[in-house]
């Protein structure tokens, strides 16, 4: 029986191999345009350490060991930099934006929801990557793209990927569902067990879902909506509404649905799968044929930072290797770093989460903040902007 170390270093082995194979470190260009940011100076060079860093973050992503004392990675980066770390938990991303707007804050770590929110209203600054040596190890498929940078100007260092999944009860879903029709066309067959998640952003689930089944509606982007196309995903998800008993944010609370029966079948994340298999529940988590949604999270640096040095250390050390891997089990995400594969305490962690499988992400359109300049390049029409998303949502859920 082969050893834990000899599986984890077989399993690094065969990810790098596959790195080299299929171009995974090579830098791409398909940053947004159509945004003109306020012009913002980019810092140059690294000086003194500021003694303190100001963080909003997502639960679980910056960790200290008062959570749980065997998780911490906070302490080894204030040891190191002299960097002591404060930091403000946020539920959302439109309180992170709001957060951000107040100026006290010095980096944040963006979902693609909020991501230009914060570049056109100029909280957020350009972000030099000469001067984050572990972004050389960042993957392609995260680097220069259309939620983190604008004309090829990178505003932010990507930190880990998801993928919004479709779960179903096994015993009470039947047949196995493989097309988001589980949650949209057949909705009524599980009415009142239906879960979605609760943002204004999963507008962009039934656009994606209408790309694939009603292409006469000629969507491309599910985050680039004319008028009509847009009235045609409201109107899904209204239809939709009738048969959902929860949306749900908080992850332990669909775990909780699901374990109990109250919830049958929804979008879920893969940790949340993960957690509520090993809590007893019968559930599977699939990639749709249609695809998905999906989220990759982003470090950025306010444009008011008062600590920007020891924000450019916090975002060098948090994609480092060890802690990138750390971050990335215990939030249950696939991490950015490739090296990070190398040292996850399981061996299997980068597999199970696809963290190598740039054709598996290919089919997720990660969460995009929906502005008027159409992100999928037309010029004849004005999108649908983020506002008009978030009174929309109101409407839906009623």
């Amino acid at each position: 029986m082969r050893s834990n170390s000899s599986l984890k270093a077989a399993a690094a082995a065969g990810s790098l191999l596959l790195v080299a194979a299929c171009g995974l470190m090579e830098d791409s260009d398909s940053s947004s345009s159509g945004l003109n940011p306020p012009d913002i100076e980019m810092q140059s060079e690294l000086g003194d350490t500021e003694g303190a860093v100001n963080l909003i973050a997502w639960a679980g992503y910056v960790e200290d060991g008062s959570t749980d004392p065997k998780v911490d990675w906070v302490s080894g980066f204030e040891k190191k930099t002299g960097c002591q770390v404060h930091t403000k938990v946020a539920a959302s991303s439109d309180e992170m934006v709001k957060l951000m707007k107040t100026g006290r804050y010095d980096a944040v770590s963006a979902s693609g929801d909020a991501s230009l929110r914060l570049i056109a209203s100029g909280d957020a600054a350009p972000v030099n990557t000469d001067l984050v040596p572990n972004y050389e190890d960042v993957f392609f498929g995260l680097k220069r793209q259309p939620w983190n940078s604008v004309d090829d100007q990178p505003y932010g260092i990507p930190h880990g990927r998801g993928a919004n999944l479709l779960m179903y009860n096994t015993r009470k879903v039947s047949p196995a569902p493989n097309s988001w029709s589980a949650v949209f066309e057949d909705s009524s067959k599980y009415k009142g067990k239906v879960t979605a998640y609760d943002s204004p952003i999963y507008i962009a689930d039934a656009a994606l879902y209408l790309r694939e089944t009603q292409p006469g509606l000629d969507i491309k982007n599910p985050y680039a909506l004319d008028q009509d196309q847009f009235d045609a995903a409201v109107d899904l998800l209204k239809r939709q509404n009738r048969d959902v008993g929860e949306y749900w944010s908080d992850y332990l609370k669909e775990v909780s649905a699901f374990k109990s029966g109250d919830s049958v079948v929804g979008t879920t994340w893969q940790v949340i799968a993960n957690l509520t298999e090993s809590e007893g529940a019968e559930v599977e988590a699939v990639l749709p044929l249609e695809g998905a949604t999906g989220w990759s999270d982003t470090w950025m640096l306010s444009a008011q930072a008062e600590h920007p040095n020891c924000a450019y250390k916090w975002m060098d050390w948090i994609i480092s290797p060890k802690v990138n891997a750390e971050v990335a089990e215990y939030y249950g995400e696939a991490p950015s770093n490739i090296k990070a594969c190398q040292e996850t305490s399981d061996p299997a962690f980068c597999d199970n989460f696809h963290a190598t499988d740039e054709n598996y992400w290919k089919k997720v359109a990660f969460w995009t903040t929906p502005i008027e300049q159409c992100l999928d390049g037309r010029t004849n029409v004005n999108c649908v902007p983020y506002a008009k998303w978030v009174e929309a949502w109101t409407e839906i859920k009623g």
